[in-house]
């Protein structure tokens, strides 16, 4: 293995990353440069201050100031703040295996430590944001046009009205001027019941033919 193997083998990971796994489930484009440029970025700058007397800590410190404004700069998800640090990671250690190549010496830690590392970050990102772990819970914000201040109450409220069990919420805005209520909500979604399930209407003929009842 060469350095610019290990730079190939960055250039997999990212594009594995990206295309393969963060857009594939999620659809936001203009991430997804962002993603790829993070990752080459800090690779490029990686093996470019590994040797040099400047030190590769101040390029990090950059870097991680860059990634500071970016994230402040507009509103991400956790799990995209999640596939952004694991884009600057993989650059971050090809970097640093890159670097190790072109040194006089080639320890194992660029040899098999280095893609091991990359391997993991991958699959630990495919296995926690998969679509299939923990399906059906949800978090969102719901605006009430009713302003509930027992908690039981509203439960019970948010409980019929999104079909769910809730398992925890957090009243953000109580306007008993406006009638309002704005709560953060935790739900589960539950499955629904054999009667509810039947009394539906199968297809959209069956749904015309109903109405005309």
């Amino acid at each position: 293995m060469s350095q610019l193997t290990m730079i190939a083998l960055d250039l997999v990971a990212v594009g594995l990353l990206t295309f393969a796994l963060y857009f594939a489930r999620h659809r936001r484009r203009d991430l997804v440069v962002a993603y790829l440029i993070v990752n080459v970025g800090v690779m490029a700058v990686t093996v470019m201050l590994a040797d040099s007397a400047v030190g590769v800590g101040l390029g990090l410190g950059l870097f991680g100031v860059l990634s500071i404004i970016r994230l402040r700069s507009s509103e991400i998800a956790q799990h995209e703040v999640a596939y952004y640090f694991a884009s600057l990671a993989l650059g971050l250690i090809a970097g640093l295996g890159a670097a190790g190549f072109a040194s006089d010496t080639t320890s194992l830690v660029s040899v098999y430590v280095a893609p091991a590392l990359m391997a993991m970050i991958l699959l630990v990102i495919a296995f926690g944001d998969s679509p299939h772990l923990f399906r059906a819970y949800r978090q969102q914000t719901v605006t009430l046009d009713a302003a509930i201040a027992d908690e039981p109450a509203l439960r019970l409220r948010l409980e019929n009205l999104l079909g769910a069990r809730v398992h925890s919420l957090t009243i953000n805005k109580l306007d008993l001027v406006n009638d309002i209520t704005v709560v953060d909500v935790r739900y589960r979604l539950t499955a629904p019941t054999r009667g509810v399930a039947t009394a539906m209407p199968r297809t959209l003929d069956d749904a015309l033919e109903g109405s005309r009842r």
